[in-house]
């Protein structure tokens, strides 16, 4: 019985010691769109997608095309690039 109680409060301890995740927030990665002038213009591509998650050190890269409906949550782990109709890149922004 007083072996069970240890490993309970042990467990318990080890929860408690646990913070919850905050939607938005991952650690390691607040998003900074300073500088991404230069991915403006260019085309939609893993590549390019993954050079701008890069440069802001954002943990989530959301696109936008036209006529797309964008949730208005403040992430700030996330960078939203914005596509006009022939799938090239006009702005850029944390959130």
């Amino acid at each position: 019985m007083r072996k069970i109680l240890l490993v309970t409060a042990a467990m318990l301890g080890a929860c408690a010691a646990q913070q919850p995740p905050v939607h938005g927030v991952t650690p390691g990665h607040k998003c900074d769109a300073t500088g991404t002038e230069s991915f403006i213009g260019r085309i939609r591509t893993d590549s390019t997608g993954a050079a701008i998650q890069r440069a802001t050190r954002a943990a989530v890269v959301r696109w936008s095309p036209p006529g797309t409906m964008l949730t208005m949550d403040y992430r700030e782990d996330r960078v939203t690039v914005w596509l006009d109709q022939a799938k090239r890149i006009t702005k850029i922004r944390c959130g």
